[in-house]
């Protein structure tokens, strides 16, 4: 993700309440098929839980993420190698064997600068695997945001929307015009519980969601989040559990020789 975005992150929320971040990324893992001796980049890496699974399969693995994740990625996994660095603007000495990246992707809109770099990376016929939001991601959550602004009189500013959830076309166009041949891609719904029961939507908007209500006065603050707990939990909230509209999209691709 890009460094500044990353810097504003709470690494003990993101710990303790989201772990299915990581954990649903366990089977893109699985996708790249690292081989002992290759070396690896994982863009986004946050707290590392992904980077030393990589890494335990005897794999050279890099972790990249902004300041405030990789330090915690750092204490998790303090045998492990992690750099700061932004996604859009990297440059390794080496290059790789393979670039992974788990839902970091869709919090840089420069996706050229982004898919740029992941091809100066790579060794010729090495691979991408990414998996991150795609289009049609959190579409109930974002109309949720837009509406409890307006209803506190606080109109969304035209930077709010800090996301980039692009289609299975638009993203494979990209990678192609830039040397990179799509081998795999697939658009998938992902609807997915919360932990803490009540309390889950309002961790959840605090975690990532904070650029849509920073211009909201803090007295404001919890008015923004009940409107939009009002408005989702119709459709949303099940069984004493909030769900996110997840929708993913997971590509992977190979830089041509």
């Amino acid at each position: 993700m890009a460094q500044e975005t990353a810097e504003q992150w709470d690494p003990q929320l993101y710990e303790s309440k989201h772990a299915f971040v990581w954990q649903l990324g366990e089977g893109l893992v699985e996708l790249l098929n690292p081989e002992r001796g290759e070396q690896i980049l994982d863009i986004g890496c946050g707290t590392g839980h992904l980077t030393a699974k990589i890494a335990a399969t005897g794999a050279q693995v890099v972790g990249l993420d902004g300041s405030s994740m990789i330090e915690e990625a750092r204490k998790n996994y303090p045998g492990n190698r992690f750099t700061v660095a932004d996604a859009r603007d990297f440059h390794f000495d080496e290059p790789f064997d393979a670039v992974f990246s788990n839902a970091a992707l869709h919090w840089v809109a420069e996706a050229r600068s982004v898919i740029e770099c992941v091809r100066a990376a790579l060794k010729p016929g090495g691979r991408f695997v990414a998996e991150f939001g795609g289009k049609g991601n959190i579409e109930k959550l974002v109309s949720a945001f837009y509406a409890a602004l307006d209803s506190i009189h606080y109109p969304a500013k035209r930077n709010s929307n800090p996301w980039y959830f692009p289609g299975i076309s638009e993203y494979s166009t990209l990678l192609e015009q830039n040397g990179l041949e799509v081998t795999f891609a697939a658009l998938f719904d992902r609807p997915t519980p919360l932990d803490d029961g009540e309390a889950g939507m309002r961790n959840w908007i605090k975690m990532f969601a904070g650029s849509f209500y920073a211009h909201v006065p803090p007295q404001k603050q919890d008015a923004f989040v009940e409107n939009v707990e009002t408005v989702l939990r119709p459709v949303l909230f099940r069984e004493g559990s909030w769900r996110i509209d997840y929708r993913r999209l997971r590509i992977a691709a190979r830089k041509l020789l």
